[in-house]
């Protein structure tokens, strides 16, 4: 048991005791009723409003397939083990079914309430069918005779027709029919998801604008009405009593048995495939669903009762979404161009050789702000060069349209490269994409490997090896998010390109270990989970407790996604107690309590939503006035410490160092979108005090991008 003895007059804490610790999955929920505020913000454009709405149903959703459907297996399996703030895994599916139900409803009143209203004030009018004029109803019936219609199929349920298997995220129609027999019968109905949710109707012109330009007015119904209001088309003499809406959300926490799979790809497909037959974890449905309907459901469906959730208006905000293609950049955010660092440009304004300018000094970047286009130019510009004689990189998440990973391609076939790729095909969501790209990859002769057994490979890292003279010289990447072009431009991110001999010596010794058989467990400057990250880190943080004993410059300043970890929560209270500073950037999860006198009160945390998702990870150590910092993929949780291949690497130029810094003190300042972290897991929002100018921190990067 660790404990620590405090002053007389300061209070004793066991630091195994539950109470200090927040529930991993409720402070999960936090950080979407965080989101849910920015959907209810009115600073924002409309048409972002709606975009965070849309965020916020899509994380719900994940949020029960993967951490309620990870909880729900724990109780079929007969888990009694507790989390640290001591809830078994029943007591912790009861208190989400509380707080989630309290979160989806007030979603679903912000957009019925609400954002609805403030679009249709302004040209976007998401209608009910009862609403469309004599003309739209036209069209809508032109629509399903033309196009609904040939794709719709009803699937009875009786005793000769068992009941139909219900996908994951479907939204489906529980319909109650009676025959010319007088008999009740059951259909379900699948609302195709291959048809626009929101159905465009005409158009038409508005008022003139300030500008002088003159806005259309944009029209839309949605899918499931149009179906409903023409349902009779589909059971020609039988009379339709009632339908009503449903949504089904399924288990998706894969759990992968690599040791019974020859073939760890054919394993991967046949567990996404399984996906879609997962368990049911909750449904929504129209709150006018009368019982019998729910209870046919509920025992179809193998579920819980207390697992439906009912509201009023659409079911599955996700959806929303499609309105950020409208044409009214007014009602968006402005757009902007990232920029290129000086570095990586020529006088004239072209793109410099990457390889050239790392040589002469370390560069990071920052994305979105800075462009991402240097990492595609380093891996294409490589491919060919006559000199580079192979490349090597991690891919987590690549996305469906990968220039990366085209690059590695036109290495392989155009220039006859050694490429290797390791292609994690367990990265959730993205298996497909990712098999796709392993088989391709594989067509052109690339060495692809999938990872190491047991562990998901999350390291972000791109070696390539160049001849120059008699020597070999390695040029790396490494970065704190994925090779993702797509999000490399609403994610923020941090990346460093360095030519460093011992860090690429350590990149090499990690290819090994990845690829081949290498039991290393000494690296020369990269931490390496699940190798070396833990003790490391811890050792760290226990420095920066003696330099602030000693009465040394002492500062820990920690940027990430989440803080879940119970012994790194331990090193930090006991930070706090010898009265070392301890600040933390948070996005989402945090499991520790600042503020609790005697514990924690040298502790902040605040959490910063906005335009980019920040998503960083950032651990400075002052270090006695010689700061020490690490960027890379790791968050401060059990998984990335212990059972997963992440890098965090060193910033070493001081330039750089200082950059950091900045960067750092300028979320440290916000006070627009930063939230400050209350003991009990709660979050208030920032505001400029008397006299104080508003300080946001993503406007400020956005406004200081470098050139």
């Amino acid at each position: 048991m660790v404990e620590t003895k405090m002053p007389e007059n300061q209070p004793t804490f066991d630091l195994q005791d539950p109470k200090l610790y927040l529930n991993r999955e409720l402070s999960l929920l936090e950080f979407q009723r965080r989101v849910l505020e920015e959907a209810r913000d009115t600073h924002w454009p409309l048409l972002e409003r709606a975009k965070f709405l849309s965020i916020f149903g899509s994380n719900m959703d994940e949020f029960f397939m993967v951490r309620v459907g990870g909880l729900k297996m724990q109780i079929d399996e007969g888990v009694v083990e507790f989390s640290p703030d001591g809830l078994t895994p029943a007591e912790q599916v009861a208190a989400i079914r509380k707080l989630a139900s309290e979160l989806l409803k007030t979603g679903h009143e912000a957009w019925a309430d609400d954002v609805r209203g403030q679009l249709d004030k302004v040209g976007i009018h998401v209608l009910d069918y009862q609403q469309l004029d004599e003309k739209q109803l036209e069209a809508s019936h032109e629509y399903f005779d033309e196009v609904i219609f040939p794709v719709l199929t009803p699937l009875a349920f009786d005793p000769g027709h068992p009941f139909p298997h219900i996908s994951n995220l479907s939204l489906n129609l529980a319909i109650l029919i009676r025959d010319e027999k007088g008999h009740e019968r059951f259909a379900r109905l699948k609302i195709p998801s291959t048809l626009p949710r929101l159905l465009p109707l005409k158009r038409s012109s508005g008022s003139t604008r300030k500008d002088g330009t003159v806005p259309y007015h944009h029209y839309f119904v949605w899918l499931e009405q149009v179906i409903l209001a023409n349902l009779q088309a589909l059971f020609p003499g039988m009379k339709i009593m009632e339908a009503h809406l449903f949504r089904v959300i399924r288990n998706a926490d894969l759990v992968v048995q690599e040791l019974e799979g020859d073939d760890l790809l054919e394993t991967m497909q046949e567990s996404v495939r399984e996906r879609r037959f997962g368990s049911v974890v909750c449904i929504e449905i129209n709150r006018q669903m009368p019982e019998r309907i729910r209870e046919v459901l509920v025992d179809q469906l193998e579920m819980d009762a207390k697992d439906v959730f009912a509201f009023d208006g659409p079911l599955g905000l996700t959806d929303l979404r499609s309105l950020l293609g409208i044409d009214r950049p007014d009602l968006k955010d402005p757009p902007f161009l990232p920029v290129v660092p000086k570095v990586l440009k020529k006088p004239n304004g072209d793109d410099t050789n990457v390889l050239d300018a790392v040589r002469q000094n370390d560069i990071l970047l920052q994305h979105p702000y800075d462009s991402f286009l240097p990492v595609i130019n380093f891996l294409r510009q490589s491919a060919y060069d006559k000199d580079v004689l192979a490349i090597k990189q991690a891919l987590y998440r690549v996305g469906t349209n990968a220039p990366v990973v085209s690059a590695l391609l036109e290495a392989r076939r155009d220039y006859g490269k050694q490429v290797s790729a390791l292609v994690e095909l367990k990265a959730r969501f993205d298996e497909e994409s990712n098999i796709v790209w392993a088989r391709m990859l594989e067509q052109e002769g690339v060495h692809v490997v999938y990872g190491l057994l047991g562990l998901k490979t999350h390291a972000k890292v791109a070696l390539v090896v160049r001849r120059e003279g008699e020597h070999i010289r390695r040029y790396i990447h490494l970065g704190t998010g994925n090779y993702n072009a797509a999000t490399a431009q609403i994610y923020e991110d941090m990346g460093l390109f360095t030519c460093d001999p011992e860090i690429c010596a350590d990149a090499t010794d990690l290819f090994n270990y990845l690829t081949g058989y290498s039991a290393k467990k000494e690296y020369r400057k990269l931490l390496v989970a699940p190798v070396n990250m833990r003790q490391r880190f811890e050792a760290l943080i226990e420095r920066e407790i003696e330099h602030q004993k000693a009465g040394r410059p002492a500062h820990l300043l920690f940027k990430f996604n989440a803080l879940v970890d119970k012994a790194i929560i331990q090193k930090l209270y006991l930070a706090s107690q010898a009265g070392l500073k301890v600040d933390l950037v948070v996005r989402g999860i945090c499991c520790l309590r600042p503020g609790i006198k005697g514990l924690s009160e040298n502790i902040r945390v605040i959490s910063i939503l906005g335009r980019f998702l920040e998503h960083s990870r950032i651990y400075y150590f002052e270090n006695a006035g010689e700061p020490q910092v690490y960027l890379g993929s790791a968050d401060l949780m059990p998984r990335n410490l212990d059972r997963r291949v992440e890098i965090l690497f060193p910033i070493e130029d001081p330039g750089n160092i200082r950059y950091i810094r900045q960067v750092l003190d300028t979320y440290l300042r916000d006070n627009t979108s930063a939230r400050i972290m209350q003991s009990d897991g709660s979050y208030k929002r920032l505001s400029p005090g008397k006299d104080e100018p508003e300080i946001n921190s993503q406007l400020i990067f956005l406004r200081n991008a470098r050139t």
